[in-house]
């Protein structure tokens, strides 16, 4: 669709004089800042695409802002309430005992942080073909195939990095329990 001679134009002239107003608009009916910033972001983005619907009056150029911004405020609380619900049933859906203890989470995240460390003292290649097996679940041919390796030499890395991957991570356990014991 083109929009008539000048609507751009017209359409920068009525951005400039009534966007603060639908910003107050939208400020006073959402719940965040952020909500009535993507309710404006909304508004002006539909009322670009139907400018050839713009009022030509500047007083009945603001209400057409308004109106928009009214649907837009229907579909965003439409959409608040849809993950309300998604996330009042997904939550009524785990297990009581499916939320994690914050000290096993805390455990987990300098074991995974411990092993990340590791993992950057290995060469590339070697943690490439680590974590293609170990986290991608790729068996040993699997991963010599993505990494244009025999299966018989992915195999021999493969033992050779976890060797050493071990040693690495001995190495940062003792030194743990070095720092724990002072």
């Amino acid at each position: 669709m083109t929009s008539p001679p000048g609507a751009d134009d017209h359409f920068a002239t009525v951005y400039r004089t009534s966007g603060t107003a639908v910003l107050g608009y939208a400020l006073r009916r959402c719940a965040s800042r952020e909500d009535a910033l993507d309710v404006v972001a909304e508004t002006f983005a539909t009322a670009w695409r139907r400018r050839a619907d713009l009022p030509a009056d500047p007083a009945e150029a603001r209400p057409w802002l308004f109106g928009i911004a009214r649907h837009c405020l229907a579909n965003s609380t439409r959409s608040a309430a849809r993950t309300g619900r998604l996330g009042s049933r997904l939550a009524g859906s785990f297990v009581p005992d499916a939320v994690p203890d914050p000290a096993v989470l805390h455990e987990q995240s300098v074991a995974a942080r411990r092993m990340r460390d590791a993992l950057a003292e290995l060469s590339a290649e070697d943690r490439e073909l680590v974590t293609l097996i170990a986290w991608e679940g790729l068996i040993p041919a699997g991963a010599a195939a993505v990494l244009g390796l025999t299966t018989g030499a992915a195999r021999t890395r493969l033992y050779r990095a976890r060797t050493r991957l071990r040693t690495v991570l001995a190495a940062t356990a003792d030194a743990e329990e070095t720092d724990h014991a002072r």
